[in-house]
């Protein structure tokens, strides 16, 4: 059975407000075990004998018909989590800075998003793999950053969907242990 990290996007913003444990009951089907959720914006880890097109398929439906929304979730196996975390090169930690992974579930989106963050002047960013990409945006601004404002169009909410680099630590470390 292997373990993968799906991250949900836009759940409990926007109106779109699911409970934890309402979302970790939808998911016990047998496709999946260990289901386990992290924080409150959306972070589940599981393991399956499916592959990550199969489960994001599955959760995908799932979520439609429990909680009637159109769901999309990007759903990464454990390994490649902790790949992506160890490939970034922005800290976890900083006082003056917040760095994000933006993951997608299309590499051709994350393409043009990234190509887009590439065109802002001063924008800082790294491509982690065809799945993901990192960038910062300084404490307090990370809703008013440029980049934070081409992400949020409408045309990558279907395919994308970013984290802080410390969530995604926790989701890693959550997928490795049993």
């Amino acid at each position: 059975m292997d373990s993968y990290a799906v991250f949900l996007r836009g759940v409990n913003v926007g109106g779109i407000n699911i409970k934890m444990a309402d979302l970790r009951e939808a998911l016990q089907t047998p496709s999946f075990s260990g289901v386990k959720t992290l924080l409150a914006s959306g972070n589940v880890v599981l393991h399956s004998d499916h592959g990550a097109s199969a489960v994001k398929d599955e959760i995908e439906a799932c979520l439609r018909k429990s909680f009637g929304y159109d769901a999309w979730v990007v759903v990464l196996p454990a390994a490649r989590v902790a790949e992506l975390i160890d490939s970034c090169s922005y800290p976890s930690d900083d006082k003056t800075t917040h760095s994000y992974v933006t993951l997608a579930s299309d590499p051709a989106m994350l393409d043009e998003l990234f190509a887009a963050g590439d065109a802002l002047h001063g924008a800082q960013q790294e491509r982690l793999g065809p799945e993901a990409m990192a960038w910062l945006a300084p404490v307090g601004g990370t809703l008013d950053s440029p980049f934070s404002k081409i992400s949020a169009k409408p045309k990558f909410k279907a395919s994308t969907t970013t984290r802080n680099l410390r969530t995604m630590i926790k989701v890693r470390d959550a997928a490795t242990t049993r």
